[in-house]
């Protein structure tokens, strides 16, 4: 870069961000702008003539330094909101009305100036310490900090969830910082190989003009897509990195393409475009939905860019199973607003009319009607009424409650516990999150996330009309030598259970004749 770290006239600096060898986004921390300070930040507006934008950047270092660095790496556990992080954005949120404007993008350099002092001395207020001055002191607070972060409860509930080893630890990397916001021929972004979304083949991201990598992620600011074919209908109005720098836009297609190529795998990558100039931050396997995990495993296999078996081995269990049930379309659910969250008992997703009874749920289900039946919990009377419906949804209950064990057994997308549901019986209605929804009105819920939309979203459908899912499998058998048979415990699953390749009934069981469809009435009789 022709600078020198902690050199008052040419100064180096450089952000610290963690190398885990499996990907975990956003469990491990990353420190920008290490090595300013009040003496080499003169060096640099000297350099760059922009002292809005060093100002700006020694703002962000001393908010992100002292919380990650001075606080929890130091095993500091404050108290609900009075953590440091939480006292400077308020400092920040006091000066914005000051100045009466809405955003930190409207601050002049003054009120920028201003606002690192008052940093400086909240911070010590807060913590007790004062922020550092040393750049070689910010340097290993920093690497110690990210190797700290390592053991930090989210990233240890992260392994504990993906099956991560403990035992790996992480790596630290120490990079020059190149910088998205120095004015508005600068960007940064975050950009897949292939869309994690869908799994379709074509270059997606998003980027914001005159931001550093943390605002793209911490969702502060709506950013604008990648490219025209990236494009939606919540973010058409929106310009695109193809057609604002179309230079740097061309270069950066280049090289994911040769990522691509080179690790034979979805990536995701992160970049900064600093005055027009294009610098790669870094790239790693990218997290992908089931649907989007077969459909680029198998596209990649077409490609000749990988083996059969490595096809096969591209795909989680869980990311199949996501496909044996008809699932909320994931772009859909990007907009839609959350109501109630409740444990995802039954997997997939479905849409339908609430009701609230078992005997609305049979008869608007035999007029042709999708209803979700809505109980404060459910009992063994209720089961016409849950079988009628496309979903059921409870106030009430655990994972091993009566609604969710049925819905399981059934495969029928099931939302258990979700407190927040208030129900009201006679009025026929609930109310969540301040929204009430009658009998009759539209609900989408999420079994496999266990999340309630008050509207009608769109589904896509399950495997057996997947056509990825049924080349996957027919792939899957060239490998295996266990033959697969199923349970003949009624008509319907047995037959679905041949279109799932199964190769012969194993199990018979004739107290099967006693339940279930269109026997009810000789039993009750």
């Amino acid at each position: 870069m022709g600078s020198k770290f902690g050199n008052k006239d040419n100064p180096l600096l450089v952000s610290v961000p963690s190398g885990a060898r499996s990907s975990m986004p956003g469990m491990m921390e990353t420190i920008l702008n290490v090595g300013l300070n009040n003496i080499t930040r003169e060096g640099i507006i000297k350099k760059t003539n922009n002292p809005r934008f060093v100002y700006d950047s020694q703002r962000r270092l001393i908010q992100m330094y002292s919380d990650v660095v001075m606080e929890k790496a130091a095993g500091i556990e404050p108290a609900e909101g009075k953590g440091v992080r939480h006292e400077l954005e308020h400092e920040l949120k006091k000066l914005l009305e000051k100045r009466k404007v809405k955003s930190e993008t409207e601050l002049t350099a003054d009120d920028l100036k201003e606002l690192v002092e008052i940093y400086k001395k909240k911070v010590k207020e807060v913590l007790g310490k004062f922020f550092p001055e040393d750049a070689n002191e910010q340097l290993w607070g920093a690497i110690g900090a990210v190797f700290q972060s390592w053991n930090g409860k989210r990233a240890i509930s992260y392994r504990r969830i993906e099956g991560i080893p403990d035992a790996w630890g992480t790596a630290v990397n120490v990079q020059a910082m190149v910088f998205g916001n120095m004015g508005n021929t600068s960007a940064t972004g975050v950009a897949f190989t292939r869309n994690p979304a869908t799994g379709e083949n074509y270059f997606y991201g998003e980027w914001l003009p005159n931001a550093q990598g943390e605002d793209v992620v911490a969702g502060i600011r709506t950013p604008n897509p990648m490219n025209e074919k990236g494009k939606s209908e919540h973010n058409k109005h929106l310009p695109s990195l193809e057609n604002i720098m179309p230079q740097a836009y061309k270069e950066l297609f280049k090289i994911e393409k040769i990522l691509e190529r080179h690790y034979r795998d979805m990536l995701d990558i992160e970049f900064t475009i600093q005055e027009s100039k294009l610098y790669m931050l870094q790239c790693r396997v990218g997290k992908r939905n089931g649907p989007a995990a077969v459909k680029i495993a198998l596209d990649m296999y077409n490609e000749k860019l990988i083996s059969g078996a490595e096809t096969v081995l591209r795909v989680q269990p869980s990311q199949l199973d996501e496909l044996l049930h008809p699932i909320v379309d994931p772009a859909a659910e990007l907009r839609a607003k959350i109501i109630a969250k409740g444990l995802p008992a039954g997997p997939g997703g479905a849409t339908g009319m609430a009701v609230f009874t078992s005997h609305e749920a049979v008869k608007w289900a035999k007029e042709g009607k999708k209803v979700i039946l809505v109980r404060e919990e459910t009992n063994p009377e209720d089961i016409e009424g849950m079988r009628a419906s496309q979903a059921i949804l409870t106030a009430r209950g655990g994972m091993t409650s009566h609604a969710a064990l049925v819905a399981r057994g059934w495969g029928k997308c099931c939302i258990v516990g979700a407190g927040s549901v208030h129900i009201d019986i006679e009025k026929k209605c609930f109310t969540s999150s301040g929204i009430t929804i009658k009998e009759g009105e539209w609900l989408t819920l999420n079994g496999t996330k266990g999340v309630v939309y008050p509207e009608q979203l769109p589904m896509i459908k399950a495997a057996e009309e997947n056509k990825d899912f049924v080349a996957f499998m027919k792939l899957c058998d060239k490998f295996r030598r266990l033959k697969v048979r199923t349970n003949a415990d009624t008509p319907e699953d047995a037959a679905k259970a041949r279109i799932f390749g199964a190769e012969g009934i194993g199990l018979f069981r004739t107290e099967h004749m006693f339940y279930g469809k269109h026997s009810e009435k000789p039993l009750f009789l």
